[in-house]
């Protein structure tokens, strides 16, 4: 088999007790709503898409999270989302987005977030 051009992106996390670590190939950033003083962690982890470069030297970000936190993970199709008048959705309303709803539960969060998306494009295919 000839797979030169195959690539995947992904995100990997891993949560231990209050710690969690991160890493990304080609992804989006992580957002980490900190319930205990509401605001957002944005962790923008650079990474090329898996298959793209041999060797390539990715990174592992580490944070706390604690109880009441919440973290919120796009592909990059949300963001991206273009309207009528050929503007994305962005990655400033995402996070500002999220920081409103990431109080809520977690269905609260993704519908909210899947409204806007429906919303941004008319409720037309993507």
């Amino acid at each position: 088999m000839h797979m030169e051009k195959l690539s995947m992106c992904l995100s990997m996390l891993k949560i231990t007790g209050d710690k969690i670590q991160m890493s990304s190939a080609g992804m989006p950033p992580v957002f980490i709503h900190k319930h205990e003083n509401q605001t957002i962690e944005e962790h923008v982890i650079k990474g090329m898409p898996l298959g793209t470069f041999n060797d390539f030297p990715y990174s592992i970000v580490e944070s706390n999270i604690e109880s009441g936190d919440a973290i919120l993970l796009t592909s990059d199709g949300f963001p991206e989302l273009i309207n009528k008048d050929n503007e994305a959705f962005g990655y400033k309303r995402v996070r500002n987005l999220f920081e409103e709803v990431a109080g809520k539960s977690p269905e609260d969060i993704i519908r909210n977030l899947k409204d806007a998306g429906s919303d941004w494009i008319d409720d037309e295919d993507p």
